[in-house]
């Protein structure tokens, strides 16, 4: 037989590919970035526009206030001469919003708690939804419904106060009147607030890794050491977070605090007594009815609410960088 020498092939010519553009990428990421830049440099613009608005205006009102701007009781910009102090203003507005807040928070994190780690799948998604739909409830919706549902209501809560816990000078009631008061702002503050302060917790404990949940049961802990031990260290963060938002909203109502409150200069420490004031909702009433300088003096007690805003945000963001732990990098 004859040998057969095999024949030598050429190799094939290699298959040309499209080359990437990554000139593309970069014009795109250049874009993206400019856009980014440009959106925090125009915040950071709007900000301080604002903030040099209300100053001037502010210092206008001041220079030609007769008292105090800052001990004074009493609000008369249109008198002879113009008195205004923010002192009730800043006491009402610290005081309601403290009330609300503890209130809010620890109803809101055991409200997340249930849904996120204790409600079955069926309940959990529609309660969910329910608390979701109450954060767009507008603010005069809930004045009305204070105004008519819950300042009658808490009639009984004050006097129930006052009976048992009296003594301690806060659930003194030494006035008779309806239930408008700190107290009762305070509550209404607090069911506004109790959506936003749940809804970002319950998302904050979703995102607890599955992993330390389930090493803690591994180990025999219970349903509730594992929530104390993986699930709060884990969201302490977001919890802080969802706290100053819902604060950031408790200082500045207006519509619902001006429905159910009735104004009056006056600080007392009794929770219950009727009367005491707010910036936004002073704001509110005497706007429409203020001369320039009126307007000058109003602008100037939201020149205050905005620093104090401001300054509730700052502290915030200071605790969790201070404490390394609320971050849940050790959880």
């Amino acid at each position: 037989m004859a040998s057969t020498t095999p024949i030598d092939t050429p190799p094939a010519p290699p298959v040309a590919r499209k080359r990437a553009r990554p000139e593309a990428g970069r014009v795109g990421d250049k874009i993206f970035l400019g856009l980014s830049r440009g959106s925090g440099i125009l915040l950071l613009v709007i900000m301080a526009s604002i903030a040099v608005f209300l100053t001037y205006r502010a210092a206008l009102a001041v220079s030609k206030d007769e008292g105090n701007f800052f001990t004074t009781f009493d609000w008369n910009p249109a008198g002879d001469p113009p008195v205004f102090g923010i002192a009730v203003l800043l006491f009402g507005t610290v005081v309601s919003s403290i009330v609300a807040m503890a209130i809010a928070v620890p109803v809101a994190v055991g409200i997340a708690l249930f849904i996120s780690h204790y409600a079955p799948r069926k309940l959990a998604a529609p309660l969910a939804y329910v608390v979701d739909l109450l954060a767009a409830v507008p603010s005069i919706v809930y004045g009305i419904w204070g105004a008519l549902v819950l300042v009658p209501y808490l009639e009984g809560l004050n006097l129930w106060l006052d009976q048992f816990f009296g003594w301690t000078y806060l659930f003194e009631k030494t006035e008779v009147g309806v239930a408008r008061s700190l107290f009762t702002v305070g509550i209404l503050l607090a069911i506004m607030i109790l959506p936003i302060v749940t809804s970002i917790s319950r998302e904050v404990f979703l995102q607890v890794p599955k992993m330390n949940e389930e090493a803690a049961l591994a180990l025999g802990a219970t349903r509730w050491e594992v929530i104390r031990l993986s699930v709060l260290p884990f969201g302490r963060s977001g919890v802080i977070s969802a706290s100053m938002l819902g604060l950031g909203r408790a200082l500045g109502e207006t519509m619902a605090v001006a429905t159910v409150l009735s104004p009056s200069f006056l600080i007392s420490g009794h929770l219950l007594n009727p009367g005491g004031g707010t910036f936004a909702q002073n704001i509110a009433a005497k706007f429409s009815e203020a001369d320039d300088l009126g307007r000058d003096a109003l602008i100037a007690s939201g020149l205050v609410l905005f620093i104090l805003t401001l300054l509730v945000n700052g502290a915030a963001r200071l605790i969790i960088a201070r404490r390394k732990e609320y971050s849940g990098a050790n959880a």
